[in-house]
């Protein structure tokens, strides 16, 4: 089945019957993709704060009203619970499990955040030639933590994560210039080249997503990534966080061309 032609209504419904269960990179082509974090109330202005603080990691898109497994603006018949392929449960900072759906840890003090995801730009870099090997590969994009610092805000505290994707160096102004449009949805690079740099030692290792091919003549290129809030809330451990499973997105109504500036 291609998954790339579906809208994403049809693609939400077969992931709220479970029938999709893997990674969403590449599916619905043209429509944003959007990261999950829910909190209790109690963490959600904190949370907030450090989004804003934050916006290259953690672009918001939508937060839920509280107790809400519905969304006003991104996109319509959500269910916050069922609507992603794979969720991933933190108690204290230590990941508790990964499900098919929520619902029955749903708690009525729950506030959702919605998080640009860079799966939005790849149909952009492909329009213009720039190469998305894990989309080739059928595979889920890379993901690093770095020693790149994020901003402190309140309870939360941590480094940034990065997905990486390689290229030939032609086309890295390019790939640039098309992501940089895209604030909404991590914009431009936050490093290109030596991945030691940022604190990545081994390229071939992604602490989150699949390795995928680097050809000879070709760069990797890391942007900021919406899995950060994961590496976070390791770091700070509340009692119950819930997030997608690294690469497993809510496929929204919004497309990505919506997001420019």
């Amino acid at each position: 089945m291609d998954y790339s032609t579906m809208t994403p209504a049809q693609a939400r419904a077969l992931i709220r019957e479970e029938k999709i269960t893997g990674q969403t990179s590449g599916m619905c082509a043209g429509y944003a993709q959007a990261n999950l974090v829910i909190l209790p109330k109690d963490l959600a202005y904190d949370f907030l704060l450090f989004t804003q603080r934050n916006p290259k990691s953690c672009p918001v898109l939508e937060v839920s009203d509280v107790g809400s497994r519905q969304l006003h603006y991104i996109a319509k018949d959500v269910d916050i619970a069922r609507d992603i392929p794979k969720y991933r449960i933190y108690r204290k900072g230590e990941l508790a499990g990964e499900y098919t759906n929520v619902e029955e840890f749903w708690q009525d003090d729950f506030v959702s955040f919605l998080i640009g995801c860079s799966f939005s730009f790849e149909s952009g870099l492909l329009d213009v030639g720039v190469p998305v090997r894990q989309i080739e590969e059928h595979c889920n994009v890379p993901m690093f933590k770095t020693n790149i610092p994020c901003t402190p805000a309140g309870i939360f505290k941590g480094n940034m994560v990065v997905s990486m994707r390689p290229m030939p160096y032609d086309q890295v102004v390019k790939a640039v210039l098309v992501t940089g449009e895209m604030p909404r949805v991590h914009g431009a690079p936050i490093h290109i080249g030596d991945p030691s740099v940022i604190g990545i030692s081994d390229i071939h290792k992604p602490d989150f997503g699949d390795d995928v091919t680097i050809k000879e003549g070709e760069v990797p290129v890391f942007w900021p990534c919406g899995v950060t809030p994961q590496n976070v809330v390791m770091n700070v451990k509340p009692e119950i966080v819930i997030t997608h499973s690294p690469g497993h997105m809510l496929i929204t109504d919004i497309k990505n061309v919506e997001l420019k500036y």
